[in-house]
């Protein structure tokens, strides 16, 4: 597809960036805990729409493909619209979207329909798209660019603390006991007016605060680079794919996380398999808090090829089916995907001046593996066990290890960058 090259908005406010960015950062990575929220939310809603809905594992995948279908097809128009009007308006235009789909959820419950809980998960999910779109390379910029894997890690730790609120909060609503349908689906009606009235309220508090926007181009060390089509950039094409496979991976893993629980010990519930997902969760927002710190002293992209040697290992682990092992082993999964998003995004958008908008949208169109591998592994787990599913995921990270050991290069030259 052809795409018009648009200038991007140029105006910097005056000063330090220490002192001009400080206040923005931190209300961006705001932003970073909502959408975490909602992921939270989607993996239970998985399952609890298995048995209130009463639709196979198959087909409560289609939640995962309408969440993370959105981002393939809204990214690269957010990008555009990003291009042309800024950051701040596709922030806005982000955080009323996802009001939007979080308010549909209401009569989705009423009518109890399915269909209807996934156009509302699309609409939502659209709203995710435009932030994330705009966050991510946002934050890379927002201060020096040595350090933009350190900022975006940081930015993401609290991605991680949304995410693991989001199951606590259905294990104690979702799943509060009570067998009726209609009081199972009005719970799932009250959680989403909430979010959607938190949401719209940041979403003036954007309005009411100015932001600066940036000009990538001066934060480029080399400046030849930024004249190559993006395409001709191999570090940005390599996190496409590699972005891929590993949400591919992450999504797979969470959409099947209760199921695996429930199906290898009879002892767990539907609520101990929520709060088993929430210690996940936990251990994934550990990882981000300690990846981060570790990228003070070793390279990210090191620490990227090595966190998904060790994951490859743990998913061998839950194939095998040992009992609370391979629980244990799938639940320490989390903590070693944590730096690979923030990591894999700031390393393909790194040196790329007034490409970052752009690079910024395909790498979120990459997301869609999030929309395919959940699918294909639910139609692995109906027809072999939950347990065999889990080869996909495995697969998937060792194209995360190749990223990280040589895809990640901006050229063949290039050392790791520290």
């Amino acid at each position: 597809m052809a795409i018009t090259t648009i200038t991007p908005v140029t105006s910097v406010s005056s000063g330090s960036p220490k002192n001009n960015y400080v206040f923005p950062l931190i209300l961006v990575t705001s932003l970073f805990f909502l959408w975490g929220l909602a992921y939270g939310l989607l993996d239970v809603s998985n399952k609890h729409f298995q048995e209130t809905l009463h639709i196979d594992k198959a087909r409560s995948t289609l939640l995962q493909m309408s969440y993370f279908g959105a981002y393939f097809l809204i990214a690269l128009p957010a990008g555009i619209f990003m291009n042309r009007f800024g950051y701040k308006k596709g922030i806005i235009t982000g955080l009323l979207l996802y009001a939007t789909g979080a308010f549909l959820f209401y009569p989705s419950a009423q009518i109890s329909s399915f269909n209807f809980f996934l156009l509302s998960t699309f609409v939502l999910a659209s709203g995710l798209a435009f932030l994330e779109t705009a966050s991510n390379p946002y934050v890379t910029v927002l201060g020096d660019p040595k350090t933009s894997e350190f900022r975006l890690n940081l930015a993401q730790s609290f991605n991680g603390v949304g995410s693991l609120i989001g199951p606590i909060i259905a294990a104690n609503v979702f799943f509060a006991g009570s067998t009726d349908v209609t009081s199972q689906l009005d719970s799932v009606k009250i959680v989403y007016l909430v979010i959607g009235v938190v949401v719209l309220t940041v979403a003036i508090i954007f309005w009411k605060t100015p932001l600066p926007e940036i000009k990538e181009d001066k934060m480029v060390k080399d400046v030849e680079q930024i004249k190559k089509p993006l395409f001709k950039h191999p570090h940005f094409t390599g996190a496409i794919l590699a972005q891929f496979f590993y949400v591919a991976a992450q999504v797979g893993i969470a959409a099947l996380f209760l199921n695996y629980c429930t199906e290898n010990n009879k002892t767990i519930s539907n609520a101990d398999g929520a709060y088993l997902l929430s210690v996940s969760l936990l251990l994934f927002t550990m990882g981000r808090f300690a990846g981060t710190a570790l990228m003070k002293k070793f390279a990210p992209n090191i620490l990227l090829f090595l966190f998904a040697l060790v994951n490859i290992l743990l998913c061998i682990l839950v194939i095998l089916n040992k009992g609370w092992l391979s629980v244990y082993s799938l639940m320490t999964v989390f903590f070693f995907e944590s730096i690979m998003f923030p990591t894999i995004f700031a390393l393909g958008v790194k040196d790329l001046g007034h490409h970052t908008k752009k690079a910024s949208s395909f790498i979120i169109m990459s997301i869609v593996g999030g929309a395919i591998m959940p699918y294909l592994m639910g139609l692995a787990a109906e027809k072999y066990s939950t347990a065999v599913s889990y080869f996909i995921p495995a697969i998937c990270f060792v194209v995360v290890a190749w990223y990280g050991w040589s895809g990640y290069k901006i050229n063949s030259t290039n050392q790791p960058i520290a």
